[in-house]
């Protein structure tokens, strides 16, 4: 019989590799800890992670009829695999006897830039209807708007298919979806962004009163700034945020790191040396659009005294992106594509684009945004660093579109904007930490990961949200560690079922930005490869060891 310590040291060790098999961020059997560059170790082959968060769209949305697509003559024609998997989208009857006030439609490429939906707090909790899924026409539809913006009698029950919105059905083919993905909270843009990066809507301290705070906790955009923001009216109410959020600890680990808004550069300055952010891009409709987001709402960074660039400073250097410095880690869309072409992308870099290509309904459309999609997406694939990537597009909300499917219920609240479940209720538990006025989850949103390492035709049904991202972040450059004080952190579901580590498939998918669909060679195949630290080739060998559940997943072609 071994002796005490030897038993001891075996026994520690089955415990290590059975935590290591049962984490859906533990790197794949035999690997070992990579390290990743400027800085920190990751848990997984991933070195790289890119956010792409988007604007305004629901599951059902872009997907309910994944992956059939209508293919009428003159649109850009979508044909699934055979073995494709199917989504939790709509049925026949939700589509012909939907219990809504009306059906939903079909909208095509030349319906691409739409009203706007209300999509506020209250508004969509109404929409659900104690779960019955049933008054997101009289809650949450908005069927007029200006010219040439597309409306009609509910219209917010409307869904694009393969044929407008075909790059991201291609990405689900060669890539992973989640049909069981929500937004953390109900609500508009700044909660969304703020779950993204710390969990936390709550700890807010507002300059003046405003709609956007209650209880102390964000739940609206309009009418409020960030307060370390130069691009907004002196006269909106400021909102600082307190708290760590995730950009403090990538810095505390040395992680390298970045927040890269489009139209994020200053334009001109004031006498003061104020920043001004008027660069503009007109959408498929001709319209212009100022590109940042005014009063910062689409860079949470930006409510935190500890990691805001106020002033819009650009980086000393090339050598200074994703580290500390003037700009403090908040850049340009521009900084980005520096930093690839010189070999130093920050190991987890969000990007935010212009307003034209965020995918917003009536500033933007789906057209605009998959230009956006595409032209990055082929940028990445075509550098080395693609090899240790992963691509996560993601949603700030859903901008109240339909969408068929409940939200599990993680955290009540009961404050006067609630609506969920009665007149100022979000059920009747006592709210996570105390904070009221962050009833979760919200509505379901796509979420997609581009990664040689995410499972191939892959559609996981593991429910995972907002903080789902912020939870890989902290498992796979953190050690772990979480944000705390109620952060939404703790609840997320892993995105495992979205990766298979055992299993890379580096060749890239290169999409044409106009049509969405496949392209033989990228554009961008002369680019400079960028490699951080040391590439390592992904091993091409298959396992035969049994496999995680949860998604359906066709093998690698």
């Amino acid at each position: 019989m071994p002796s005490m310590g030897v038993r001891r040291r075996v026994l520690g060790a089955a415990a290590l590799v059975a935590v290591a098999l049962t984490s859906t961020t533990a790197v794949a059997a035999g690997r070992p800890r990579d390290h990743a560059p400027h800085g920190g170790h990751t848990a997984t082959p991933i070195r790289h992670l890119v956010v792409i968060f988007d604007e305004n769209v629901s599951f059902d949305h872009y997907f309910a009829t994944y992956p059939h697509a209508a293919n009428p003559p003159g649109e850009p024609a979508f044909h699934a695999a055979h073995d494709t998997p199917a989504v939790n989208g709509l049925s026949k009857a939700l589509l012909q006897h939907n219990p809504n006030a009306e059906n939903p439609q079909r909208l095509d490429r030349s319906q691409a830039l739409t009203c706007d939906q209300d999509h506020s707090y209250t508004a969509e909790q109404q929409a659900f209807d104690h779960g019955l899924m049933d008054k997101f026409v009289e809650s949450t539809g908005r069927e007029r708007c200006p010219a040439p913006n597309h409306g009609r009698p509910g219209l917010v029950m409307d869904y694009y298919d393969g044929n407008t919105v075909t790059a991201m059905w291609n990405y689900a083919q060669r890539f992973a979806l989640s049909d069981n993905s929500y937004s953390t909270v109900f609500g508009p843009t700044t909660p969304g962004h703020l779950n993204l990066v710390s969990g936390r809507t709550h700890g807010a301290t507002a300059s003046a009163p405003t709609p956007a705070v209650a209880n102390g906790t964000v739940i609206a955009t309009g009418g409020q700034a960030a307060k370390y923001e130069d691009c907004s009216s002196p006269s909106t109410p400021k909102i600082e945020m307190s708290g760590p959020n995730v950009g403090d600890l990538l810095t505390a680990k040395g992680v390298s790191w970045g927040w890269f808004s489009g139209g994020f550069a200053a334009t001109s300055r004031t006498a003061d040396a104020t920043a001004i952010c008027a660069s503009k891009h007109a959408n498929v409709a001709g319209e212009l659009h100022t590109d940042y987001y005014g009063g910062g709402w689409a860079d949470p960074f930006q409510y935190y005294r500890s990691t805001a660039n106020p002033h819009h400073l650009s980086p000393a250097s090339v050598a200074e992106i994703g580290h500390a410095g003037r700009a403090n880690h908040q850049y340009d869309l521009t900084d980005f594509w520096r930093a690839l072409r010189a070999r130093r992308m920050p190991a987890v870099s969000y990007l935010k684009p212009a307003v034209y290509q965020s995918g917003h309904a009536q500033s933007s459309d789906p057209l605009d945004e998959q230009r956006f999609l595409v032209d990055t997406i082929n940028r990445i694939e075509s550098s080395r660093a693609w090899r240790s990537t992963a691509i996560i597009i993601a949603y700030d909300d859903s901008d109240g579109w339909y969408d068929h499917q409940r939200s599990p219920t993680v955290n009540d609240s009961q404050s006067p904007q609630d609506a969920l479940s009665g007149d100022g209720l979000c059920g009747v538990r006592t709210p996570v930490a105390g904070y009221q006025g962050r009833c979760g989850y919200g509505p379901r949103q796509p979420l997609l990961v581009i990664s040689p390492y995410s499972r191939v035709n892959a559609v996981d049904h593991h429910v995972t949200d907002q903080t789902s991202i912020l939870r890989f972040v902290e498992d796979n450059w953190l050690g772990g560690q979480r944000i705390g004080d109620g952060s939404f952190d703790a609840l997320a579901g892993r995105l495992g079922g979205l990766v298979d580590f055992n299993r890379p498939h580096p060749r890239p998918l290169y999409l044409d930005p106009a049509t969405g669909q496949r392209e033989p060679v990228s554009s961008y195949a002369a680019w400079p490869r960028e490699s951080g630290a040391r590439s390592r080739r992904p091993s091409r060998r298959r396992s035969r060891g049994p496999r995680s559940g949860g998604p359906s997943r066709r093998s690698p072609r």
